[in-house]
């Protein structure tokens, strides 16, 4: 029985997946995703009750509601002036950002290769002829910005300078293959960023795919398909054959739509280096992607510690542009000096605001590099105390080690403290394992189970101020883990009572009112804390200031004998009222 997706039938409306999954929840249909499918009945049930509801006259005028106008198209940025572009409160549409990753030889280059062919925007301009590490495809009039640089690892390192640079991620699973060690290590880099994530299947045109294990595994790692009523939306491609490459565009531009992906053509830039060398006779080159604002020709820009004036913007195919608005990328001429990957830039008014905020970040650059990073639990959780969440990325030697050390440490319960295993892999402590920490190091830490770290890795970690640590000993692995996470723990405190005192006498003084007492039972010490009681009623609970006995300050007064208490921030004691004195005593976790 030939099916529909929800998306197709919002088209057929002429409204958004959105408006339509939002008019179908309080038309008593909940739960349905823009990617879902449904049979030609229940489309046509869909398309009857909207057209009903849309019928139906509007309560307040008593008039019919009127559908709404059918929608052209999204053009795509077109080189006008920015008073000419359409401003809204929100911004204006801007084309998706998107990465492809995947395990190696599963066809994430071969995609690529795919939609350039057959879909990039632009071809009439000779097609891509420089290295810009970004280019654009083209479906229906709205385009994708594509980051051709496949693998976690440059993906992960922009990340890890605090560049957000991806809107979506597609995650190429080879049909002959499945889920392999890149995969999962790919999953997890994705998860770690919190953006949409499409798997496109691929190679389903080679004898030996079995779609359905890739699914199987897919559900099996928490990412249930929608085809199996989950969230995650799948694509069954053939990147070599160019099949259902379209389909995959409509899905990016589905999940782009229900992100409701915004930018301020006018507003601050928001642009990041995804590439950069140093080139003769052209000097440092910056292939940028811009999220939000513009960039013009000789606009000064600070990129990380270096900074210059645009001499020439260059686009994909290497023709030179007046502009680049959001969602585009091109190649910046004029940096100083060859601007780092990852590094966000910054339009600045002129030479000397640009020197001197590049100077500023200099400068704390190399502040931040002299900060030692932790070298045990304790200093990691002295370097974090506001932090009751504990992020870990798991290494060992061995699968059968890994399953063990994970099961452990899921295992331990430590009260509020969270603990969430980011990464969780087979081998040696690796430089993607770093990237994957450094974003949110100081609150996430590497641990390794019998594993050695990678040389290159230690020094990413030294840079990156991220915490390694290895065991030998899965016991010592887990009693450190817990250990440390109950010092972070909220400490829990008990009511000590220590004795009870009579108020018999007042006396004023220059700072306050003083309680004559006598001490009925116990004892009553200098900042205790103290209960006042009148007639049997908790009047007020707070701490003694000062106890005095005849002349002197003392620390404790015994019971049978009289004393003078001055309580913090409360004079309206009266004589009668009862002290009961305690302290509070923390309870061992």
């Amino acid at each position: 029985m030939a099916k529909k997706r929800v998306y197709e039938i919002a088209k057929e409306l002429g409204v958004s997946s959105k408006e339509l999954i939002a008019k179908l929840d309080e038309m008593g249909m909940p739960g349905l995703k823009a990617a879902n499918s449904v049979t030609e009945e229940e489309s046509a049930l869909i398309l009857h009750l909207y057209e009903e509801e849309r019928a139906a006259p509007d309560e307040s005028t008593g008039t019919q509601a009127t559908a709404p106008p059918e929608r052209e198209p999204e053009q795509p940025p077109s080189p006008v002036t920015p008073a000419k572009r359409t401003r809204t409160t929100h911004g204006e549409p801007r084309p998706p950002i998107v990465s492809v990753l995947g395990h190696i030889d599963h066809g994430k280059t071969t995609l690529l290769d795919a939609i350039r062919k057959s879909h990039l925007a632009g071809k009439e301009a000779g097609g891509i002829t420089q290295g810009i590490a970004a280019y654009q495809a083209e479906l229906h009039g709205q385009r994708i910005t594509f980051i051709d640089t496949p693998g976690h690892k440059a993906f992960t390192g922009m990340r890890a300078r605090g560049a957000q640079v991806t809107d979506i991620a597609i995650l190429v699973v080879a049909a002959d293959d499945s889920i392999m060690a890149q995969t999962v290590e790919a999953i997890d880099h994705i998860h770690a960023a919190g953006i949409p994530i499409i798997v496109a299947i691929n190679k389903i045109d080679r004898p030996n795919a079995d779609i359905n294990k890739v699914i199987n595994d897919l559900a099996q790692r928490g990412m249930t398909p929608e085809s199996w009523g989950g969230d995650t939306i799948t694509v069954e491609i053939s990147a070599l054959q160019g099949e259902n490459i379209e389909e995959l565009l409509e899905m990016i531009l589905l999940v782009a739509e229900m992100e409701d992906l915004r930018a301020d053509p006018n507003g601050p830039v928001e642009a990041v280096v995804i590439e950069s060398h140093l080139t003769s006779g052209r000097g440092p080159v910056a292939s940028a992607l811009v999220r939000n604002g513009m960039f013009r020709e000789k606009d000064w820009v600070v990129a990380g510690t270096t900074c210059g004036r645009i001499k020439a913007l260059l686009d994909e195919a290497g023709q030179r542009i007046t502009h680049v608005a959001p969602g585009m990328a091109a190649e910046i001429l004029g940096f100083g000096n060859v601007p780092e990957v990852g590094s966000s830039i910054e339009r600045v008014k002129n030479q000397t605001e640009a020197r001197k905020t590049a100077q500023q970040r200099l400068r704390a650059e190399k502040s931040e590099r002299v900060v030692e990073r932790p070298t045990s639990f304790d200093d990691f959780f002295a370097q974090a105390e506001e932090k009751a969440k504990l992020r870990l990325v798991l290494k060992a030697a061995s699968t059968g080690a890994l399953e063990a050390a994970r099961r452990e440490v899921e295992g331990l319960d430590v009260g509020d403290v969270e603990l969430e295993i980011l990464h969780a892999g087979v081998g040696v402590i690796s430089e993607s394992d770093i990237l994957l920490a450094s974003p949110i190091a100081d609150e996430c830490l590497i641990v390794g189970f019998g594993v050695k770290v990678d040389p290159k890795a230690a020094r990413v970690a030294d840079r990156e101020s991220v915490s390694i640590f290895t065991y030998e000993i899965i016991y010592d692995l887990v009693e450190e883990v817990e250990s440390a996470l109950k010092r972070r723990l909220e400490p829990e405190f008990i009511e000590k009572q220590l004795g009870m005192a009579e108020v018999r006498d007042l006396f004023k003084v220059p700072n306050g009112v003083v309680a004559g007492c006598y001490v009925l039972d116990g004892r009553a010490t200098r900042r205790a804390h103290v209960r006042v009681l009148r007639n049997g009623e908790e009047l007020h609970v707070g701490e003694i200031a000062s106890l005095r006995r005849f002349e002197d300050d003392v620390r404790e007064v015994q019971s049978g004998r009289e004393c003078g208490v001055r309580i913090k921030d409360f004079d309206a004691v009266e004589v009668g009222d009862r002290l009961e004195i305690f302290e509070m005593e923390e309870v061992p976790h």
